[in-house]
């Protein structure tokens, strides 16, 4: 796929833009976005992704379409799963609700700055070294582990980082929040930093986690640059809305932990069979190509991806449902 520099141009300019949009609406009107609103985003920022992919289709064919669709719906599951931590950030901080979407939205643009850091070097270890692809699967394969083995986290088990805490022992924080400024005056008039400033930082830090999850795992799908970041952004854009939108059925998705669980461990699998196939290192199979390692196409993996997807989510809501009338039943007796 050759992208030309205009393209990447423009398609940054106009993605910029839509970006501004969402911050000078935060910015005049802060506020908790009801339903029909919330709706209505995501709906626009999903029908914007597949509207993208079947340009991609019609300027570069199905397949570039394929790791596209593919490489998006990975990196969005992998998203909502990034909104159990924020709901847990946001209690534990008590931030108020009207001035959460600011809260999310800039660790939206912190999370595409640090993607587009990733994305740029993974491209370049990817275009100088092969073996890379071992390395980005085993990863993912551990990370797939540790995933299942811990469920979705709860706010018993969120613990403040070393940033974090080196943040409330060396900076003055006063007790309370200003609005959603970062800064505020003491009643002596001493310049202080509010709670705001220890909750962006959590949500940076945690961006940065997320983000070397997802990044090996969108490379497992594609190698195309451009591919990679624009399924990263338009994964991330609608984020702030859908946090509002899923709400209480955040809850429910009890296994969608282990769905993407399946997820990372298939696209890790895949990686490391494609660097067999391209092997070159000298220890592995004499230094040729493994013959017998497959390669699995992108219909299969968007299959796979779909399907383990529509499982958990079919699956937690049946068990969360079931749960419930058992609670509602021993409440009556």
């Amino acid at each position: 796929m050759d992208v030309s520099g205009l393209v990447w141009a423009g398609t940054l300019v106009v993605l910029t833009g839509i970006l501004l949009v969402d911050l000078l609406i935060i910015g005049r009107r802060p506020h908790e976005p009801s339903v029909r609103e919330s709706s209505l985003w995501v709906g626009f920022y999903v029908a914007l992704a597949l509207i993208f992919g079947a340009g991609v289709w019609l300027a570069s064919g199905a397949r570039a379409a394929g790791e596209f669709y593919t490489g998006w719906l990975t990196e969005y599951s992998l998203s909502v799963d990034n909104l159990f931590v924020f709901v847990i950030i946001m209690a534990r901080f008590g931030v108020p609700r009207k001035y959460q979407q600011k809260v999310l939205l800039i660790g939206i643009v912190l999370a595409l700055v640090m993607r587009g850091g990733f994305i740029a070097a993974g491209a370049a270890l990817i275009s100088q070294f092969s073996w890379v692809f071992y390395i980005f699967g085993a990863f993912l394969i551990y990370t797939a582990i540790n995933l299942a083995r811990q469920g979705e986290p709860d706010e018993d088990e969120f613990s403040e980082n070393v940033l974090i805490r080196w943040s409330r022992r060396a900076l003055p924080i006063s007790r309370d929040y200003d609005g959603a400024k970062m800064t505020t005056r003491s009643p002596n008039g001493k310049r202080m930093f509010t709670p705001m400033l220890i909750v962006m930082i959590a949500i940076g830090t945690t961006d940065l986690i997320f983000a070397l999850d997802s990044i090996p795992a969108i490379f497992g799908i594609t190698q195309e640059p451009y591919l990679v970041f624009t399924a990263n952004v338009f994964a991330l854009m609608g984020l702030r809305q859908l946090y509002f939108l899923l709400g209480g059925l955040l809850e429910r998705l009890i296994y969608l932990s282990y769905g993407l669980a399946v997820v990372l461990g298939f696209i890790g699998v895949k990686l490391v069979l494609e660097a067999l196939a391209e092997n070159n290192l000298p220890f592995v199979n004499g230094g040729e190509h493994v013959s017998w390692a497959p390669h699995i196409p992108i219909w299969l993996s968007l299959t796979v991806i779909l399907g383990t997807l529509a499982v958990a989510t079919v699956a937690s809501l049946v068990k969360s449902s079931r749960d419930r009338r058992r609670l509602l039943a021993d409440a009556r007796r």
